[in-house]
């Protein structure tokens, strides 16, 4: 009984201890990384100083056209919005009736009755809404893909470790080479389809969260 106890509380800390450092799901384009492509006309080493399949002519730049190139991506995000609103409503009513003075007629004790009645009704509404956010940093991608119009695919991930935690920063999109700059730099406002993250995993980041429980209670109660 005893050996089985250890078991389980072994398999328990073994899952909790997976659970902390699990890496964050990603919605970038897959794969985040690929191995240069061999090209068809690059001929055989021949062992001199120059060789045409690895190098560049004099006339060309360094800046990235093929898959499994690296190209730096300068992040500068900067989003900012804001709404208001502010509705007033108003209404007012008012009725007046009376009963006249007639001879003659039954039910003197209604005569010379009078009505009155008014109502209003009012209403006054604002809403204010507001949202800024601000990401700065570089990241090295890589060419994943060469589309048909010459555009490219690229991918990228960045990990890095503080502590016990660890945060990941990942950049995906499509680049027009024409806005690469000959320092092989582009900023992220360029990119198309970019989809950045910025996530952490560890005890910092799992302090944040609301457990598994608390979130289903959450969600099944009426109130």
């Amino acid at each position: 009984m005893t050996r089985l106890l250890s078991v389980a509380f072994a398999a328990f800390a073994a899952l909790m201890l997976t659970a902390c450092n699990t890496v964050p799901p990603t919605n970038v384009h897959q794969p985040m990384t690929v191995r240069p492509q061999a090209r068809a006309d690059t001929p055989a080493a021949n062992g001199s100083i120059y060789r045409a399949g690895v190098s560049r002519t004099l006339f060309e730049d360094r800046r990235a056209r093929y898959v499994g190139d690296t190209m730096t991506i300068l992040i500068a995000e900067t989003t900012s919005a804001s709404t208001q609103s502010n509705t007033t409503v108003s209404r007012t009513g008012s009725i007046s009736a009376s009963v006249p003075l007639v001879k003659g007629l039954p039910g003197k004790s209604l005569q010379g009755l009078g009505l009155e009645a008014e109502s209003a009704n009012d209403f006054a509404g604002k809403g204010d809404a507001a949202a800024r956010n601000v990401f700065s940093g570089n990241i090295t991608v890589t060419v994943i893909e060469v589309l048909s119009n010459g555009n490219l695919l690229v991918s990228g991930e960045k990990q890095v470790s503080i502590g016990h935690g660890t945060e990941y920063i990942r950049l995906s999109g499509v680049v027009n080479p024409y806005f690469i700059s000959t320092a092989n730099t582009i900023t992220s406002t360029n990119v198309a389809d970019a989809r950045i993250e910025y996530k952490e995993s560890g005890a910092i980041s799992e302090a944040q969260v609301m457990g598994w429980l608390a979130r289903f209670f959450l969600s099944v109660l009426p109130f």
